[in-house]
């Protein structure tokens, strides 16, 4: 059902998307952006220029996105002038932070239908930002879990609290670009109004709390991968030692294990001895030369407690 809200200085009329066909044939000014909501389903903004000496902002915004599911999220739909606020499945419900009696009283101080649409913008983004602030949360136990566990499982952690920042930020651009659209039509006195400078500096503060969790959500990242290369070349160096080390057991007993008719050593009375020293000398004398020219690195030190490099 259509609803019309009349403020002391604006009007906003609410609609839903069963309701376009009769307010279609009312207001025949919104024809193009009414045909456009029904097809519509992401993100754009559109800004004319003076249309019967009215400037005009429309378009749809995503302001409501589950990380989880591409599909399940929540849009709507705008026509702006500076008289009337038309919108199409926006609801007071969609506001967390205020209830509906506090939010029409803010609306009926403002000025124009602008700055309405302002205020409203402004809400969004502190819903927003409620959010990002339980972000902070699990981002401050994530920094130390990385110390404490540093594994595949702390790995995937990482990327799950990256693509959740991404989402977030996926949500925050298209409010910024409606605001520069709001501030390119330059709706006379709403530039330099109070509404809206302060939802600029809303817009502003969740972006630079995004951009900076982004950078330590790169941090991390970038140290998985420094310990995941480390580890790789601490295996591989392992390995390549224990080879060297025991090829002197592995080239005597391939020889000493050939069944040739003619070995003098299988007649020695002491040869099983003599083997036995010659296999442990050598391979002494091998380890002293790879530890002499420091190929063993820190493999043989013990790993000091809470160290990233386990």
């Amino acid at each position: 059902m259509e609803r019309n809200i009349n403020f002391d200085n604006w009007k906003w009329v609410q609609l839903n998307k069963h309701e376009l066909n009769a307010v279609w044939e009312q207001e025949t000014m919104l024809s193009s952006w009414l045909m456009s909501v029904r097809k519509n389903n992401n993100n754009c903004v559109k800004v004319h220029g003076l249309i019967d000496g009215e400037r005009i902002v429309k378009g749809s915004l995503i302001y409501r996105q589950n990380v989880d599911e591409e599909e399940d999220h929540e849009i709507f739909h705008f026509y702006l002038t500076s008289t009337t606020l038309f919108t199409v499945d926006l609801e007071f419900t969609s506001f967390k932070q205020l209830e509906p009696e506090v939010i029409l009283r803010q609306l009926n101080k403002t000025e124009n239908a602008v700055d309405g649409f302002l205020f409203l913008l402004g809400e969004l983004v502190n819903d927003l930002l409620v959010e990002i602030d339980q972000f902070e949360e699990s981002l401050h136990k994530l920094i130390w879990g990385v110390k404490k566990r540093n594994d595949r499982r702390t790995l995937e952690h990482v990327f799950a609290r990256r693509h959740e920042l991404l989402v977030c930020k996926n949500l925050l651009i298209p409010i910024q670009e409606l605001r520069m659209a709001i501030e390119e039509s330059d709706f006379p006195t709403v530039n330099s109004g109070e509404i809206f400078t302060r939802t600029c500096k809303r817009i502003d503060r969740a972006m630079v709390l995004l951009r900076e969790y982004g950078q330590e959500l790169d941090s991390m990242i970038h140290l998985e991968e420094v310990i995941s290369s480390h580890r790789g070349n601490e295996i591989m160096k392992t390995l390549t030692v224990l080879t060297i080390i025991f090829t002197p057991i592995m080239a005597l007993g391939a020889l000493w294990g050939m069944n040739f008719k003619y070995m003098p050593e299988l007649e020695w009375r002491y040869g099983y001895l003599v083997s036995i020293v010659v296999i442990i000398l050598s391979t002494a004398l091998l380890y002293v030369y790879i530890k002499t020219k420091g190929w063993t690195g820190d493999l043989l030190k013990g790993k000091k407690k809470g160290s990233f490099f386990k």
